[in-house]
């Protein structure tokens, strides 16, 4: 079945704006992390986001046509063409906060990427393969730290759980469907996002459990990140520190 190259454009700029924001979020820890070993490994986590990105935003630019890089797409728009979620655009807050936002996407894209790989589109099913083993470590690792932490001092238990109540509102975002993901699921390329919540819960459960964590009961959930109708005021405050090099000499390069 053939796709709207639109809602296939849409798509592609959802996933690639979801590690674009969050790679350059893990990447302010760069120099500030606790200990020089969670310097290293948020560093690497941010550079594999940031590689994951380019090739999202780079078949994105290939399917929009208009000659644009995966670059022109991540430094030249403005907030409100952001498809993100709006989870990944949340403050760093604590090295706890940061490390749970961080398994509340990694646990996403773990159960999503393995949807990805069976993709009817060759492209997507590519790049969901070669993403899936860096999200494989991503997973682990944040996982084993929402534990330890979560299940450490008294301190680290407290500040992980106000940390959940702070992002949870956020994770719902993840699993809202609209006309594009329906064209997605109907044509073979992506699955339908609620159909990915069942498998998601009993994976994060699973952790939090462990982590003698509780989740929070209400199951309302701020939205707009992934249609660009409604983003936080983070975002904007984001893109002005990445951005501003390409902004202020357009066309320059490394």
């Amino acid at each position: 079945m053939s796709v709207d190259k639109q809602q296939l454009l849409q798509f592609l700029l959802r996933q690639g704006d979801n590690t674009l924001v969050l790679g350059h979020r893990v990447s302010e820890w760069c120099g500030h992390s606790p200990i020089l070993e969670e310097d290293i490994a948020l560093a690497n986590t941010a550079l594999d986001l940031i590689g994951q990105t380019q090739m999202w935003l780079g078949y994105a630019a290939e399917v929009q046509g208009e000659g644009k890089s995966a670059d022109d797409l991540a430094f030249l728009r403005d907030a409100w063409d952001f498809r993100n979620v709006l989870l990944v655009e949340m403050p760093n807050g604590d090295f706890g906060q940061t490390l749970l936002r961080q398994f509340l996407f990694d646990a996403f894209q773990s159960v999503l990427m393995g949807r990805l790989m069976k993709s009817s589109d060759e492209q997507v099913a590519a790049i969901a393969a070669k993403a899936s083993k860096e999200i494989t470590y991503h997973v682990e690792r944040s996982a084993d730290t929402v534990v330890g932490l979560g299940d450490g001092t008294e301190e680290s238990h407290n500040r992980m759980q106000a940390a959940l109540e702070y992002l949870w509102p956020y994770v719902g975002e993840m699993f809202e469907s609209d006309e594009t993901d329906a064209a997605m699921a109907a044509a073979g390329i992506a699955p339908d996002p609620a159909s990915l919540r069942e498998e998601y819960e009993a994976l994060i459960g699973k952790v939090f459990a462990e982590a003698t964590l509780s989740v929070p009961e209400s199951r309302y959930n701020h939205k707009g990140g992934r249609t660009g109708y409604m983003h936080t005021e983070h975002l904007g405050h984001l893109l002005t520190s990445m951005q501003w090099l390409q902004r202020a000499y357009p066309g320059c390069e490394w």
